[in-house]
């Protein structure tokens, strides 16, 4: 057997063992995690760790590339690392035993800092943190920086985190997961350590998927996914999230958010290779001209010439001036809602790409966990490239890298 098919075996005795009896269940997983321990090395990988930050982190730690040059739409192309994965499950540490995968990532003080989604045996998920000065190699904290605490994050944890950071406070969006249902949260912190919960962004939200079939599956206290602008635009904050179709919030302090009903998505499925869903993927890019690039994370029904529910990633360019937000209506004609936030239907993506940037190619992404996947949640530029960090069939943490574009004439 290959190195890959040996892996494979392990997680899916892991897998198979859930279903049975406990004695298999406690035996084959801890085989499977026996398994990964050995072959990770195989993969490439550091798997060095250390149980402090390589630096404190305040309000005052800088940001961001030095050299750092706006891009143009689209950033293409992006290539998938011949080495990935470059972060796999630890074994030594239960929190991250069984799954590693989904991060998102910043740049601080030349260092880039990834916070990834890690689940343990019983599949409860954490969220962890790594740190590199190459993009590649990476060094983990032992412990995890946010996990289950609150009741809507019972049982499943803390899954699929994006950041953001404004004005010296990361903004860290995440789904807690009861079990029963996904909720969209979000925490703040100031030093990637120590986090402030908050309660669920939109209790009570109805949302509609489709099968591969497309028929409606309503889905109740359902909510998930959000990337955030890291400045406002006309006065507020711009949230895109969901994960059937892509809805628009906005909020004018990041933490109190306005959005529409279901039905007036900004973002629906346009192409074959996105045709089951979209969803959001990291924080929203500024160009050169003002407008954003929003990377985002596309499935397939699988009738349409690509693989039943494979994911794939995109790029769209959003412009937040012309989106709908809600606006304060200060008439007097309507006592009732004078003065209250009134939602007002724009426009939705200026342009998207045609098809997948990143997609499943190699066994880690075709097989796993959850097969044929590339999910991706972290996108930073760092010494003059892109890195466009992603989950491999939610087992595995990957990179796909792009050369940044050049400045031309008058932007110099």
């Amino acid at each position: 057997m290959t190195v890959h098919e040996h892996k494979q075996a392990a997680v899916e005795s892991f897998l198979a063992a859930r279903s049975g009896p406990k004695e298999d269940f406690e035996m084959y997983s801890a085989l499977a995690l026996a398994l990964l321990a050995v072959l990770q090395p195989a993969f490439g990988q550091d798997v060095s760790s250390a149980d402090e930050l390589p630096f404190t982190i305040s309000p005052d730690t800088i940001e961001g590339d030095p050299d750092y040059i706006p891009p143009l739409f689209p950033i293409l192309p992006f290539n998938q690392y011949a080495q990935n994965p470059i972060l796999s499950p630890n074994p030594a540490n239960n929190w991250e035993s069984a799954f590693l995968y989904n991060p998102t990532a910043i740049v601080l003080n030349e260092t880039i800092f990834l916070l990834y989604r890690a689940q343990n045996a019983s599949k409860t998920s954490s969220v962890g943190l790594a740190w590199s000065t190459d993009g590649y190699s990476f060094t983990r904290l032992n412990s995890p920086i946010l996990y289950a605490t609150e009741p809507w994050e019972a049982g499943g944890g803390t899954e699929d985190p994006r950041i953001t950071r404004v004005n010296g406070t990361f903004y860290l969006t995440y789904t807690g997961y009861n079990l029963t249902s996904p909720q969209l949260c979000i925490a703040t912190s100031t030093d990637l350590l120590t986090w402030t919960k908050y309660p669920p962004l939109f209790p009570n939200w109805q949302d509609v998927a489709y099968s591969d079939i497309d028929i409606p599956e309503p889905r109740f206290n359902h909510s998930k996914s959000a990337a955030i602008t890291n400045e406002k635009v006309d006065g507020l904050y711009h949230m895109y999230w969901g994960d059937s179709f892509i809805y628009k919030a906005t909020s004018p302090d990041m933490l109190n958010w306005t959005t529409l009903s279901a039905s007036q998505y900004f973002a629906e499925p346009v192409y074959p290779w996105e045709n089951r869903l979209i969803e959001p993927g990291p924080a929203p890019i500024k160009t050169r001209d003002g407008r954003w690039i929003l990377v985002y994370n596309g499935a397939t029904s699988g009738r349409v010439g690509y693989p039943g529910a494979q994911y794939g990633v995109g790029q769209m360019l959003v412009d937040p001036s012309g989106a709908f937000r809600p606006t304060v209506n200060t008439s007097l004609e309507n006592p009732v809602t004078g003065g209250t936030y009134q939602p007002a239907l724009r426009d939705g993506p200026v342009a998207r790409i045609e098809r997948p940037m990143v997609f499943p190619s190699t066994p880690e992404e075709t097989e796993g966990q959850v097969n044929r996947v590339t999910f991706a949640e972290g996108l930073v530029q760092f010494k003059g490239k892109w890195f466009l960090y992603f989950g491999q069939a939610d087992s595995t943490l990957g990179v796909a890298v792009a050369d940044v574009q050049p400045l031309y004439g008058n932007e110099a």
